[in-house]
């Protein structure tokens, strides 16, 4: 199977063709369908040796997972356990800073998100500025809000973080040179680069998106929105840690995130959001091949220039109601996703 994800990547040297226990079993079958076509798709459980297409699996499975795999009534999976709804726990899960600097910088940043708010409507005219996110006032759900994504960070075994982060033995930041992008990439304005330092003040002092992560046995777990969010709204930054793109050849990750697009490929960068990570690694795409898949989608996945480096973005592209899941599509650029088979 081709090794598929979120961005556009080389092929594998090597397929991984599915194993069976002897020639002779070609009639193997989906526990699901009971179909045995699409059998490059159709994986066998390494314990009940029972036969799954990877589309029929809830949530469903976009390639083949290198080691060993159990299915659903093997592997005995159960609804991720819930974080504690503890303030002092969420504080230190998600590391919120309390300094007097901090304070400072944020009353400021109170008035600026005042301004930019206040203006929009006449500023729209010249040119559609990014809006910065309008947290949710009451406290105890915004505690609900952050413990839903610590659940689902805990479940996946991923550290938060809410920035690009550069580990030893994978690309340094000094790689990620936005000048390098092939065809050139969008530079982020001043003002839209102040509202995205706005979104990262608040959420370092736990002011943090009206989103909420939801578990949904069909889909994984989902994200959305927990108030009305406005067109243009920035959601959140696709974050985690950068490698270069043929270093994740035979990365079986469905979540590797274009950062750089170079002319020389061995300069091209990716986005890693296993180890480290945020919400943007939770929010689904939308299925390519049906109109009603495509009318899902209320974000648009935007790589921008900031001050010289790239960064990805996640924006809304129209207005966004309560109880709204989030949808972008994970084919914007590359068109290499496998989404046919998406809820």
């Amino acid at each position: 199977m081709l090794l598929r994800r979120r961005t556009e990547a080389p092929k594998p040297n090597t397929h991984r063709p599915i194993t069976y226990e002897s020639p002779d079993d070609d009639d193997s079958r989906c526990e699901k369908c009971g179909s045995g076509d699409f059998p490059d798709e159709l994986l066998l459980c390494d314990k009940c040796d029972k036969g799954f297409h990877l589309f029929c699996l809830r949530p469903i499975l976009v390639s083949v997972p290198k080691g060993s795999w159990f299915c659903p009534s093997c592997s005995h999976h159960k609804r991720p356990k819930p974080f504690p709804l503890v303030q002092t726990k969420i504080i230190d899960f998600f590391r919120i800073q309390r300094s007097t600097d901090l304070t400072q910088k944020l009353t400021q940043a109170d008035n600026l998100r005042k301004r930019k708010r206040a203006s929009g409507l006449v500023m729209s005219k010249k040119r559609r500025k990014l809006l910065p996110f309008n947290p949710t006032e009451d406290p105890e759900r915004r505690l609900q809000q952050m413990a839903s994504l610590a659940t689902a960070l805990r479940a996946s075994g991923t550290e938060f973080t809410d920035e690009l982060t550069y580990v030893t033995g994978m690309a340094p930041r000094s790689a990620n040179s936005a000048v390098l992008e092939k065809g050139g990439m969008q530079v982020l304005s001043k003002e839209d680069i102040e509202t995205l330092n706005l979104c990262k003040h608040m959420m370092n002092r736990g002011e943090w998106p009206p989103l909420m992560v939801e578990y949904d046995p069909k889909e994984g777990f989902t994200v959305q929105a927990d108030r009305f969010i406005k067109d243009l709204t920035i959601i959140t930054e696709y974050v985690g840690d950068v490698d270069y793109l043929n270093n994740r050849e035979n990365d079986d990750g469905d979540s590797t995130m274009t950062l750089l697009h170079a002319s020389n490929p061995a300069q091209s960068l990716v986005v890693c959001p296993y180890k480290h990570g945020n919400i943007a690694r939770f929010v689904n795409g939308i299925n390519n091949h049906t109109a009603d898949g495509k009318k899902k989608q209320n974000l648009k996945c935007v790589r921008y220039n900031v001050n010289g480096e790239c960064r990805v973005l996640l924006v809304a592209n129209r207005d966004i109601a309560k109880g709204e899941r989030l949808y972008y599509d994970y084919n914007g650029y590359e068109k290499e996703y496998p989404t046919e088979h998406f809820v």
